[in-house]
């Protein structure tokens, strides 16, 4: 067959799904839905099951396998073998803090005071109702973890931070964030502007930085001090508890030191970006260090990245370093991309069920979310989507999503948009 045959044939097959889904999971106040005879990717021990169902009832899966029975009164959904997958993760960014990009009313993720503030945690800014929410939900997404961005100020203002702050993971369900579960460092070049022009210089604030926290303000009041009490408190938090510490930084020379900076000083790092990770693979590896990485990297965009390939992501599996997916371009509306980026993954060496639990299994547990998100268990709740085909594939959609057990909306702005004009360029109406 053609390429054209072919995506016709995926359109076809992706819109009759749709209209399907519209009088199948119309029973949705049922007591219990059991999803009958799908491609089930459990994200478990259990892995893939084909030719199986998931059974929800009370929010939460009950049993998965095949031949099940469902209890009366129970809605059920042929599948027609059609796939099954938790709830995707949408990366790190301000999902839920940024509206519109230029218009800085609407942005409340970064914080410029020109002081180091650990403390700050934009989940407190949340906006459930924002539109880019809406439109991730969408595509299948489920949740993502909301970390304050870091700008230098113009025009004389003030910068924020190398520690921008508390990352909390987002639930994409209406509900409010999860408490904070990470906390943002800013290393490389990035830096640099946050911490008078010199990367050296973020090292250096950052170990004043972690020796106040440890051993608390000098009992002099002149001395100059990095942290608030509330900062101290944070930040000790994170270095006595072991908890995820996300450090931004592309540059091998830049990842190795934060690295050996990770390890004298105790801390527990995931690096974010990463586009040369690859070339330190086997220093991340022994030190059990996480890279969150964006799969569209290639030609390089900064010094930092010159040495940025598409088989970043297949190249750290190879070599045992732990993976998962964010996209670089922090713009909430576009994160609905990552299905296609850990595609992009795939076509460069990825496996597929490497990808998938890079946007499902590994940031849920990274992210100490692990008891709501990233696989689909009996016992948890149901945060999971049902696809026309494979996910990875752009002409794939999202047909029905559940999360935290209950039908999710999968209407947009877009698709609101979508409903009211299509009807009238089928007619030849539109103007």
């Amino acid at each position: 067959m053609s390429a054209a045959g072919i995506l016709a044939s995926r359109t076809a097959r992706a819109l009759a799904g749709a209209a399907l889904s519209l009088v199948a999971w119309a029973a949705t106040a049922a007591p219990a839905v059991l999803l009958r005879d799908g491609v089930i990717h459990t994200e478990s021990t259990r892995g893939t099951l084909t030719h199986a169902s998931v059974l929800i009832v009370g929010g939460k899966v009950t049993a998965i396998g095949p031949d099940l029975v469902p209890p009366a009164g129970a809605a059920v959904v042929d599948l027609h073998g059609r796939p099954v997958t938790p709830a995707l993760f949408g990366g790190v960014g301000l999902l839920g803090v940024e509206e519109v990009t230029e218009e800085g009313t609407t942005i409340d993720g970064v914080l410029k005071l020109g002081q180091m503030r650990p403390e700050f945690d934009a989940s407190l800014a949340f906006n459930p109702d924002s539109i880019p929410v809406s439109v991730s939900r969408a595509d299948g997404i489920g949740f993502a973890l909301l970390a304050p961005g870091a700008e230098a100020g113009r025009r004389g203002a003030p910068s924020s931070s190398v520690v921008p702050g508390l990352a909390s993971v987002a639930r994409l369900d209406g509900r409010a964030p999860r408490p904070p579960v990470a906390l943002s460092f800013v290393l490389g070049a990035e830096a640099g502007s946050l911490a008078g022009d010199s990367r050296a210089a973020a090292y250096m604030l950052l170990s004043q930085a972690l020796e106040e926290a440890r051993n608390g303000a000098a009992a002099s009041t002149t001395d100059t001090h990095l942290l608030t009490p509330a900062g101290r408190r944070v930040l000790k938090s994170f270095i006595t508890e072991q908890k995820p510490i996300l450090v931004a930084a592309d540059r091998a020379a830049d990842i190795r030191t934060a690295v050996e900076f990770a390890q004298r000083e105790k801390l527990k790092i995931i690096i974010e970006g990463g586009a040369e990770a690859w070339r330190v693979a086997a220093l991340l590896r022994h030190a059990d260090v996480a890279v969150v990485l964006d799969p569209f990297d290639d030609l390089p965009e900064s010094f930092d990245s010159i040495g940025a390939t598409l088989e970043n992501a297949a190249r750290l599996h190879a070599a045992g370093v732990t993976i998962a997916f964010s996209l670089r371009d922090s713009d909430p509306h576009n994160i609905r991309k990552i299905r296609q980026a850990a595609g992009i993954a795939v076509a460069h060496g990825l496996a597929w069920d490497a990808a998938l639990s890079a946007i499902t299994s590994t940031p849920a547990r990274l992210f100490r979310a692990s008891s709501e998100f990233g696989s689909i268990e009996v016992g948890k709740p149901a945060n999971l989507v049902v696809w026309s085909d494979d996910p990875f594939e752009v002409t794939s959609l999202a047909e029905a999503a559940w999360l935290d057990g209950a039908r999710a909306s999968l209407r947009s702005r877009q698709t609101e948009l979508r409903d009211r004009y299509l009807p009238k360029v089928k007619a030849g109406t539109a103007r």
